[in-house]
């Protein structure tokens, strides 16, 4: 290497550690990636799909020799990170005997190419990457995984699903469906599309393509609505779910529960289609917040299980991580994990709530009942147990409907999918609402408990039309002597508005059909 590239590895070391640093709002220490460590780095250039070149660097451990080949762990960087981004965790796992490659996707910092966000030419990368480590690395064949955050998961999956060399996967922070992430309920999550989008143009070069999909989802054209989801099911793994359960790779699955970029509900329904071995595990915060001090080398519950996986199904470790319960799941509201064999045993015990009455809404103001901000909401949840609040007694009824529970005599553990029923009646064709779930203590302070947007288009003004939504899963424990309270309103910051100026949309609990909001609770 010589005296250009050194500075050019020392440069793209050190912007990774920073960004990493800003991310976790950790001060800009570099120590985790800039120690001395026992195992062999090296930065490569990959000729990608099409020949476009990938900045990656190569961690073997210390003593290989090439004389045995070794499980190879591929880790494609999340969305605005450089390559360097996991070389904490991959001199850890290299250390352990594995042969990790780290590449900077395509049309991001150094990397070649375009930003097309997960599309088949960053599919064809995963494997022109496997490609070169075999061929240039004491790499097994026979045993390879792929892991990620963020947008690397997402990518990890989509590559598992096209080549069946990929045994193991770890996506953590990942989606499954990439449009019900950011437009389910058919609503733009708009503070989570500006934030990729802002990154991808800070950080990278976005394709021609990419630009007009964020362009036209900010837009709200319904014209433009059919290719928007047409170009989200191409960059989904859940399209492609059946060559994925025909390869068979060993999916692990990690998320965070407050994720305002990848909503739980999208990976959950994807983890119940899977066939082969599988693990679902669930964590207080916000997008890749669970996993980000691993990224410094710091003692991490989801690098340490992402490594246990690997070890199992790469290196055919008899550490019992295929025979524990595959549902792992931390409650927001204590330290310690619970066990399920399947994730419909989460959801096994449910209790209503009528929602009784008639309520009509105006539309167009925030009555104050909102899901809070992208990432800062939910890390604050995370780090203090502080989630987003309102005054539930105080919330003007003009703008929410809001209706509460009994006063609880013991503790209720929240787990699972809220479900709202109920039938509403548009003045308008189009309309936005958003449901929020509230534990309310005994001063009317509501803590945030899951929230959810809906939006319809091409009803008829006067009409009513049944509504059945289910909230975002989470895992949260009520305290006795509180209530649960059940608020709708129709503006929200998380999300974009349809609803018309002067809109009403009015909320009934027919005699034949009764409104209710489905409380999972975990059986005590």
């Amino acid at each position: 290497m010589g005296l250009g590239q050194h500075r050019k590895a020392l440069r793209t070391t050190a912007v990774g550690a920073v960004c990493a640093s800003l991310v976790a709002g950790g001060g800009l220490t570099l120590a985790p990636a800039a120690q001395a460590a026992t195992s062999d780095v090296r930065f490569v250039d990959i000729a990608g799909a099409g020949g476009t070149v990938l900045k990656a660097n190569v961690v073997t451990p210390a003593r290989a020799d090439g004389s045995r080949r070794l499980p190879l762990i591929v880790l494609p960087t999340a969305w605005g990170f450089p390559q360097v981004q996991y070389l904490a965790e991959a001199r850890r796992l290299a250390d352990t005997g594995y042969v990790v490659l780290s590449y900077n996707v395509r049309g991001f910092w150094q990397s070649g190419g375009e930003i097309e966000v997960a599309g088949p030419s960053d599919v064809a990368d995963a494997a022109k990457v496997v490609d070169w480590a075999l061929a240039h690395t004491p790499s097994d064949p026979k045993n390879i995984g792929m892991a990620g955050v963020s947008y690397g998961a997402g990518i990890s999956l989509l590559a598992a699903a096209h080549d069946k060399r990929v045994k193991a996967v770890a996506s953590l922070s990942g989606w499954a469906d990439l449009i019900a992430s950011i437009y389910s309920g058919r609503t733009q999550h708009s503070q989570a599309a500006a934030f990729l989008n802002a990154v991808g143009a800070a950080t990278g070069r976005m394709s021609a393509e990419s630009r007009q999909l964020f362009a036209d989802f900010s837009a709200s054209d319904l014209s433009r609505e059919q290719a928007m989801l047409a170009w989200g099911r191409k960059r989904s793994v859940a399209t492609y779910l059946d060559q994925l359960n025909k390869n068979g790779p060993a999916v692990m699955l990690a998320g965070a529960w407050g994720d305002t970029i990848f909503p739980p509900n999208q990976t959950i329904d994807f983890y119940g289609k899977l066939t082969g071995p599988k693990r679902l595990e669930f964590r207080p915060g916000d997008h890749a917040t669970p996993e980000i001090s691993g990224l410094f080398g710091l003692p991490n519950d989801v690098w340490t299980d992402t490594e246990r996986w690997f070890d199992h199904y790469l290196k055919g470790a008899d550490n019992g991580v295929d025979r524990e319960q595959p549902v792992r799941l931390k409650s927001r509201s204590t330290d310690g994990y619970e066990g399920y064999p399947d994730w419909k045993s989460v959801t096994a015990t449910r209790r209503k709530i009528a929602l009784a009455g008639t309520t009509t809404l105006h539309t167009n103001v925030d009555s104050g009942a909102d899901a809070g901000t992208v990432f800062l909401s939910s890390v604050l949840d995370q780090l203090v147990k502080l989630p987003p609040v309102a005054v539930v007694p105080l919330l003007p009824r003009a703008w929410a409907a809001v209706w509460q529970s009994e006063k609880y005599a013991t503790p209720q553990q929240v787990r699972g999918t809220a479900q709202l029923h109920t039938t509403v009646t548009p003045t308008e064709e189009s309309g936005t609402l958003v449901a929020y779930l509230y534990d309310v203590g005994p001063l009317g302070l509501g803590k945030l408990v899951s929230n959810a947007p809906y939006t319809f288009h091409g009803r008829t003004p006067g009409t009513p039309f049944r509504l059945d939504l289910d909230l975002f899963a989470t895992a949260y424990d009520v305290p006795a002597g509180h209530r649960l309270a059940l608020v709708v309103d129709t503006v929200d910051p998380l999300y974009i508005e349809h609803n018309p100026s002067g809109a009403r949309l009015t909320f009934s609990s027919p005699v034949d059909d009764p409104s209710y909001v489905s409380i999972p609770l975990r059986e005590q």
